[in-house]
């Protein structure tokens, strides 16, 4: 461990006194100190900045200490968490390392050992940031910048969508990712594959929208000689093919009720019969597929089958869009200038002020997909140094007009984040999930902030 270290601390107390002890004394010795008095008011903190050690006092008088650790817990599994709680509390030490805490201690601890602890605790953050940077070769101060140097993301949503995705690819189960076009799940797919046992294995794709019903079945699952007109040879299908490794079946709510059937069969039994032929066949085959559309509500409308919904689903990865993560969009531009601007061999340094500020004022409906295709253009067509907002294909967005309410001075910030959540809920149908991925923070910390309001959560149309 090296001497004196220091790192970013989050302090969750609702002790003013002793909160405000806690932050002198660690930023005495030159720590970067954030504090909350709860819970609910951290979960905020860490929806902009990654601490590298939490300290959280366990207040039983207080709600969401337990919530957030388990929260936060999985948001920064490369943090310190250390809980403190009253003397002799065995209940509380025991539930706070079952919700992941690395330490627990008393909260009469004294200053001198806190610091010494804290320090120590800084190793496992400290160290993985390091690995992190020896990978990348970047000075990054963010974890897991990238996934496999394909998929980009800091934000928050996108760090919960790493760790999810990781812990998937470890297991046998079928994955399903859901994401509106353009997001990226293509990408998300390959990282799943490369960061599983199946790695070594083909990684076979097949675009459900793309091909006819009888097209699409045979492709699948293959065709004896004579199956049909044309059928000359015996054909293996794309299961086949992807046997020892990874089928990944794109747009998928575009397939057919009648192939739907006989892909709920092979998920069931693990084998299949090619079209026109009798022989079983069992191939070793992970099934992983995407769409960009509500499987839920197509099974409510009768166009897609319940049960291989419910067989598909066993692991879900939601990609947010771009717009529920603005501060990606500088980053991805970035990525995408140093991408073209080697391919297309042009010294391009970076982006204007006024362009960074209409990438991130911009809506991008098209995702990712749509902000490399704009920065490609702009790096093509660019005859300057830096890219302007007169190289960017964008039009600003039109501003509408901000409610009365929010423009009175002595409006609280309070106030402002109250009505901003009830008005996303609104215009979701009342979505907790949806209104989280918009607004770019935890569904938890909606039902948090509902619940202190003692607004009903069953008032909301949907609690997804």
């Amino acid at each position: 461990m090296a001497q004196g270290q220091t790192g970013r601390i989050l302090i969750v107390e609702s002790d003013r006194a002793r909160q405000t002890e806690l932050e002198r004394q660690l930023s005495a010795i030159g720590h970067v100190v954030e504090t909350a008095p709860d819970g609910f008011a951290a979960l905020e903190h860490l929806e902009h900045s990654m601490p590298d050690v939490v300290l959280l006092a366990l207040d039983p008088e207080r709600k969401g200490g337990f919530d957030f650790l388990q929260e936060a817990r999985a948001l920064l599994p490369a943090a310190s968490f250390i809980a403190m709680a009253e003397t002799g509390s065995t209940d509380t030490a025991v539930k706070a390392l079952e919700f992941g805490a690395d330490r627990l201690l008393t909260r009469s601890v004294r200053p001198d050992a806190l610091a010494l602890i804290v320090e120590r605790s800084l190793d496992k953050p400290l160290l993985a940031r390091d690995a992190m940077e020896a990978r990348s070769g970047a000075a990054a101060t963010l974890p897991t910048i990238a996934l496999m140097d394909r998929v980009v993301g800091v934000h928050p949503s996108m760090q919960r969508l790493f760790n999810r995705l990781l812990q998937a690819a470890k297991s046998r189960s079928t994955v399903l990712i859901q994401g509106e076009t353009g997001t990226g799940k293509e990408l998300i797919a390959k990282a799943v594959h490369e960061h599983s046992l199946r790695s070594e294995g083909p990684l076979v794709r097949l675009n459900c929208a793309a091909l006819a019903e009888s097209v699409l079945e045979s492709e699948l699952f293959g065709h004896e000689k004579g199956a049909f007109t044309g059928a000359v040879t015996r054909r293996r299908g794309r299961f086949e093919q992807a046997d020892g490794g990874t089928l990944f079946l794109d747009e998928l709510s575009e397939m057919p009720l009648s192939v739907q059937i006989k892909l709920l069969r092979f998920l069931q039994e693990r084998e299949l019969e090619r079209v026109g032929g009798n022989e079983t066949v069992k191939v070793n085959v992970r099934v992983v597929a995407a769409t960009n559309r509500d499987l839920k509500s197509l099974v409510e409308d009768g166009k897609f089958r319940e049960d291989l919904y419910f067989r598909l689903k066993v692991v879900v990865l939601d990609v947010p869009p771009l717009r529920a993560r603005p501060s990606d969009i500088p980053l991805l531009a970035d990525h995408f200038l140093r991408l073209y601007a080697g391919e297309n061999d042009k010294i391009v340094r970076g982006f204007t002020q006024e362009a960074k500020e209409a990438l991130v004022a911009y809506p991008w409906p098209g995702n990712v997909r749509e902000l490399q295709h704009a920065i490609e253009q702009a790096v093509v067509l660019c005859e300057k140094d830096l890219i302007d907002t007169e190289d960017l294909p964008i039009e600003a967005p039109e501003r509408e007009a901000e409610p009365l309410s929010l423009l009175v001075p002595g409006v609280t910030l309070a106030e402002v984040e109250r009505y901003t959540i009830m008005r996303t809920l609104e215009a979701v149908g009342g979505s907790p999930t949806k209104a989280a991925a918009i607004l770019g923070i935890s569904k938890r910390t909606i039902h948090y902030r509902l619940e202190e309001w003692g607004v009903a959560k069953s008032g909301s149309k949907s609690s997804g």
